[in-house]
């Protein structure tokens, strides 16, 4: 029996330290009263406040949880969210003053003091005081280097200032050391601050040293499209005119939705390296991949066109057309095309009642047969009975509104 003794005598003797730590944590010796710390936290004020910021009622969760703040002074959580509360309506000054005052509360904790650093640094930046908030964040980062949400707003201040070797180092310590896993958002942020300092080298003409931070673009994301494009030019002022050309081809195949930023780039390239039929070959294979690629099929128009095919260019934009009536530069190619054309009336005539059928030029409101006006965007109308709606692809010819109901 003896030997059991010692063990009773442990586990009495941590149940005791167990018992009196819960209660030192939740009570607290104030004007020779015990309070007690969650006392705040089961007042309905509190809870009130919590289900207003879930709704996203600002006004009335700050008007609960300032009573409940009343109720426990020393409630650091909910003046730390009080603060936050008035820098997201705007009122940054008193933000300011909640968080600095929640600084000047003695025996915080090293992480408390963190938090509270972190949301002045917040505030500091909503309100402007760029230099004040650098302060914060790096103060943050002193007394917690690993805080990722000091190293993010941190790497957005320096994004916003231009400065973007120290917003890549700052990316970089977010990655961690064995660097970013590529298609995550480190990686894709990565290759935008290296396009951006890419762009920085070609301003002082170190295109040696742009074209490397262009390729490391590539390497972190393969779908940094302006890293293609930069590239091609560092390529295209070196006269590396194949490499170039070779670069922007590799946009078309990676991205091809945006390869119409390389179209005025690889014509004439293509020209100076004596095979202009590329241009041509290059475009076809897009709009065979893709039906509904209008951007190569007005580039391919105006291609042929100035070889004098102005018919076949017609052709193509009247297909083009089909896919995006609202854009203006394919309208303004059609004309051009027509005027080479002379403005044959047959051809314009086709053009006009080909426009007059598209999406883009119906009024969801008015009945394609009859033109009776309604609110709704899928309706039938009382008159004719025919079904209307935004997504109508082909109208029939509108009669007036008196003989259908005649």
């Amino acid at each position: 029996m003896n030997e059991y003794v010692p063990m009773l005598v442990g586990l009495v003797a941590l149940l005791a330290g167990l018992t009196v730590g819960k209660a030192w944590e939740r009570y607290k010796l104030r004007d020779g009263r015990w309070f007690d710390r969650r006392k705040a936290r089961q007042t309905p004020h509190y809870m009130l406040g919590l289900n207003f910021l879930g709704a996203n009622q600002p006004d009335l969760a700050i008007e609960e949880l300032t009573k409940a703040a009343a109720a426990d002074s020393d409630a650091l959580e909910i003046d730390m969210i009080l603060g936050n509360l008035y820098r997201e309506k705007g009122q940054v000054g008193r933000a300011v003053h909640v968080h600095q005052g929640l600084l000047q509360r003695p025996k915080l904790t090293r992480l408390e003091h963190a938090y509270a650093l972190l949301c002045l640094g917040l505030d500091f930046k909503r309100g402007g005081f760029v230099d004040r908030a650098h302060e914060a964040f790096n103060e943050v980062l002193r007394l917690d280097p690993d805080n990722e949400y000091a190293l993010a707003n941190l790497e957005k201040l320096y994004e916003e200032q231009h400065q973007w070797e120290e917003a890549y180092q700052v990316r970089r310590r977010l990655a961690g050391p064995k660097g970013p896993e590529p298609e995550t958002p480190h990686a894709q942020i990565l290759a935008f601050l290296e396009n951006e300092l890419g762009v920085d080298a070609v301003k002082r003409d170190d295109l040696k040293a742009a074209a490397a931070r262009f390729r490391a673009a590539i390497d972190h994301d393969p779908r940094t499209v302006p890293a293609y494009l930069h590239l091609g030019d560092v390529h295209h002022r070196q006269g590396q005119l194949a490499e170039a050309a070779e670069t922007w081809e590799r946009l078309l195949e990676v991205a091809p939705d945006r390869a119409y930023l390389a179209f005025d780039r690889l014509e004439p390239v293509y020209a100076a390296l004596g095979t202009p039929q590329r241009f041509a070959e290059q475009c076809r294979r897009l709009i065979a991949a893709n039906a509904q690629d209008w951007r190569a099929r007005r580039a391919l128009a105006q291609h042929v066109a100035a070889r004098g095919e102005a018919a076949e260019a017609l052709e193509l934009l009247l297909e083009a057309v089909v896919h995006n009536p609202h854009s203006l530069s394919l309208h303004q190619t059609i004309w051009q095309v027509l005027r080479q054309l002379g403005l044959e009336p047959s051809l314009v005539d086709r053009y006009v009642e080909l426009t007059g059928q598209s999406v883009f030029y119906a009024d969801p409101h008015v009945c394609v047969r009859c033109r009776y006006r309604s609110t709704e965007l899928l309706w039938q109308c009382p008159h004719c009975h025919e079904w209307n709606s935004f997504l109508e692809e082909r109208m029939e010819p509108a009669k007036d509104a008196e003989q259908a109901e005649g």
